[in-house]
C-alpha cells in the first residue's frame, strides 16, 4: 500500500500498479473512494459520470443527515466530498478520472489490467466494480424512435418541458411515483400507468399520490405503443382485466420501470445472475479473486443510495484485509 504522498498525473499511474481501482462513482463508487482513501490505498476512480442515478432523483428524503434534498444536490455532495481528498494538498492517495468509463478488465497473474473506453490501461492489485445500473425500456412499437422526441426517463431533466402538459409516468415503484410527486408541480396531467394492480413502492408516496387531483392512475394496465410524427403524440394501453385498448393523448412520456445493472463489459469474468447483476457473497467477493462489485451492479437485493454507499464503503474494508500481506 503506497506511502507516497504525490499528486500524481494520470499518466504516471499507468506505469505503476495501483492498490485498487474503483468503476464508477454513484453512491457506492464514491463511498468506496472515501473509505479507500482513510485507508491509505493507492487508488484510482475510473467512471462515466459522478453520481449516477443519484443525479435522476427529485427528491431525496430517506438518506440520513440530509432531508428534502434533490437527488442532483446529494451527489454533488458527495462530489464535493471525494474532490476535497483528492485536492492536491490531499493527504491521501487517490485519484479521479472522469468521463471514461471502464470497458474491459483482465487478469494477469495475481493483477488486473483495467481498459478505459479511450483505451487508457491501468493496472492494479484489486478492481471495485460499482458501476451501477441504467434505465430500462419497454420495448414496444414506436419507443426506439422516439425516444428524445417525447420520450425520456428522467423526470428531474426533462420535466420543465412539459409544463402544462398532458403526460404519462410508466411505472409501479418508488421512482415511477416520486416522478409523478415532481411532474405535478409542472404538467396540467399526469396518466400513471401501473401493470400490476398495486404500486410497489412506500405507502407514504402511494398516499400522496392518491390526494393529488391532475393524477389520473390506471393500475392493470400495460402500455403497447406509442406513436407520434417526429414527436410522441400518443400512447397505446390495455387493462389486464378488461382487455380494453385505447389511444392517449399525451404530450410526454417518462418511462419508471426499473433499470439494468451496467455489467456487459464484466460478462464473460464474473459470475452474473439471472437478471444480469454481479454475484457477491456478504464480503462484497465476486466469483474471481480480487474483485469486488458494489451498489446496483451487484445482486445486493435493495436498491436504494443509503445502502449503495454502504456497500461501498464494506467493500473497501474487505479489500485492504485482503491487500494486506499474507
Amino acid at each position: 500500500m503506497s506511502n507516497d504522498k504525490t499528486h500524481p498525473s494520470l499518466d504516471s499511474l499507468q506505469s505503476r500498479t495501483l492498490d485498487l481501482i474503483i468503476a464508477g462513482a454513484g453512491p457506492a463508487g464514491l463511498s468506496a473512494a472515501v473509505y479507500s482513501s482513510r485507508r491509505k490505498l493507492d487508488t484510482l476512480v475510473i467512471t462515466k459520470d459522478i453520481g449516477g442515478q443519484t443525479n435522476w432523483s427529485a427528491e431525496v428524503e430517506n438518506y440520513l443527515g440530509y432531508e428534502f434534498m434533490s437527488g442532483y444536490e446529494l451527489a454533488q455532495k458527495f462530489y464535493a466530498h471525494v474532490k476535497k481528498i483528492d485536492d492536491e494538498n490531499s493527504l491521501f492517495d487517490l485519484e479521479l478520472l472522469e468521463n471514461d468509463p471502464v470497458v474491459k478488465i483482465e487478469p494477469e497473474g495475481k493483477e488486473f489490467l483495467v481498459t478505459t473506453q479511450s483505451q487508457k490501461i491501468f493496472r492494479a492489485r484489486a478492481v471495485l466494480i460499482a458501476t451501477g445500473a441504467k434505465p430500462r425500456h419497454l420495448n414496444i412499437p414506436g419507443e426506439k424512435e422516439l425516444i428524445g422526441r417525447g420520450v425520456t426517463f428522467c423526470a428531474t431533466c426533462d420535466g420543465p418541458l412539459y409544463q402544462n402538459k398532458i403526460i404519462a409516468v410508466i411505472g409501479g415503484g418508488n421512482s415511477a411515483m416520486e416522478a409523478v410527486l415532481y411532474l405535478t408541480k409542472i404538467a396540467k396531467t399526469i396518466y400513471l400507468i401501473n401493470i400490476n394492480e398495486n404500486f410497489r413502492g412506500e405507502t407514504t408516496l402511494a398516499e400522496e399520490i392518491a390526494k393529488l387531483k391532475n393524477v389520473i392512475i390506471k393500475n392493470n394496465t400495460e402500455t403497447l405503443a406509442m406513436s407520434g410524427t417526429g414527436k410522441l403524440e400518443k400512447i397505446k394501453i390495455k387493462n389486464k382485466k378488461t382487455l380494453q385498448e385505447e389511444w392517449i393523448a399525451v404530450d410526454g412520456v417518462f418511462e419508471e420501470i426499473g433499470y439494468e445493472p451496467n455489467s456487459a463489459p464484466f460478462a464473460n469474468l464474473v459470475k452474473l445472475n439471472a437478471k444480469k447483476e454481479i454475484i457477491i457473497d456478504e464480503r462484497n467477493r465476486t466469483s474471481v479473486p480480487g474483485i469486488f462489485a458494489a451498489g446496483d451492479v451487484s445482486s445486493v437485493p435493495q436498491k436504494q443510495i443509503i445502502i449503495a454507499a454502504g456497500e461501498g464503503a464494506k467493500a473497501v474494508l474487505e479489500i485492504y484485509n485482503y491487500l494486506l500481506p499474507k
